[in-house]
């Protein structure tokens, strides 16, 4: 009888334990970014190289890789760019339009236009006036067609090179690349990264950031 309560003491230690553990990885180790050790320079090239729009803030750069019907991506810009450009981050963002899959259109005629003219022209109020409409209502008012163009299509190819660049590089360092995804570098100098697609994570780029 002593021998199971022992038995059963430890087994209750055990599951406390791993409760705990479970607990700490559930609530807070999941959400937090990954330091990027590996490929920094190859990163922090690419990113700086991509036609980013911004506010043109004087502090640190946040980018963000992004397609405009993300709604996770229409999510951390609604609530979160308000608190970064207050605490003046320079939020970059990199807007994109997704290959095709298998037959299926994942991006429109006028939505690769309007990616297009962004990395072309580097215009903020250009990409505040694309969100400030539902997707559907954008009609692209002034901006040349991409398609049939072979300059501006090439534009729209590369934020999609971008993205397979980034891909494998941010894999070896424990991000898998999804919408938005988020680079900075933290008070230590340090590259961080995050798939921020929950609400989750977006306290820890905030308080990395200073916000």
């Amino acid at each position: 009888m002593r021998r199971l309560k022992l038995w059963g003491s430890a087994i209750l230690v055990l599951a406390v334990i791993a409760a705990g553990v479970w607990a700490v990885w559930s609530f807070e180790l999941r959400w937090r970014p990954k330091t990027v050790t590996k490929h920094q320079a190859e990163i922090a090239q690419l990113l700086k190289s991509a036609g980013w729009v911004s506010p043109g803030l004087k502090g640190e750069p946040l980018y963000m890789v992004s397609f405009r019907s993300c709604p996770d991506s229409i999510r951390f810009k609604t609530e979160q760019f308000p608190r970064l450009h207050a605490a003046g981050v320079d939020t970059r963002v990199i807007e994109i339009a997704r290959r095709d899959v298998d037959g299926l259109a994942k991006s429109t005629p006028i939505e690769r236009a309007t990616v297009a003219q962004l990395w072309l022209t580097r215009d903020w109020k250009l990409m505040e006036a694309w969100e400030s409409v539902p997707v559907e209502a954008w009609k692209a008012p002034g901006i040349p067609p991409a398609d049939g163009d072979l300059a501006r299509t090439a534009v729209v190819e590369g934020g999609r090179s971008l993205v397979d660049a980034l891909r494998p590089l941010l894999k070896d360092n424990g991000v898998d690349l999804r919408y938005p995804t988020l680079v900075w570098w933290n008070a230590k100098g340090q590259m961080r990264a995050c798939a921020c697609e929950k609400r989750e994570t977006y306290r820890f780029v905030r308080k990395e950031l200073g916000v």
